[in-house]
């Protein structure tokens, strides 16, 4: 698939999730982002929102860690958006 084809398809699954709150977080945070990210970003986002929306929330919000996934510079960039806690 070609890059064009691929943001577009984050940036749905992005912002067309299981949960409200995580549409609200992931959307804008890819249309913001999506087209600077390269490959490896992209690839490590998409298996981010491969990840269960509520295992994504708690992530984002501290509640709890990605055990043995690395999403910490992601997961960092959300927070920064947001300005939430690091």
């Amino acid at each position: 698939m070609d890059r064009e084809t691929q943001i577009k398809r984050l940036y749905f699954r992005s912002a067309h999730r299981g949960s409200k709150e995580t549409d609200i977080i992931l959307g804008p945070y890819a249309s913001a982002n999506l087209e600077n990210m390269n490959e490896q970003e992209l690839q490590e986002f998409e298996a981010f929102l491969s990840e269960n929306d509520t295992d994504i929330w708690d992530w984002v919000t501290g509640k709890s860690s990605p055990d043995g996934r690395n999403y910490e510079t992601l997961l960092r960039n959300l927070r920064k958006l947001y300005t939430l806690k690091n």
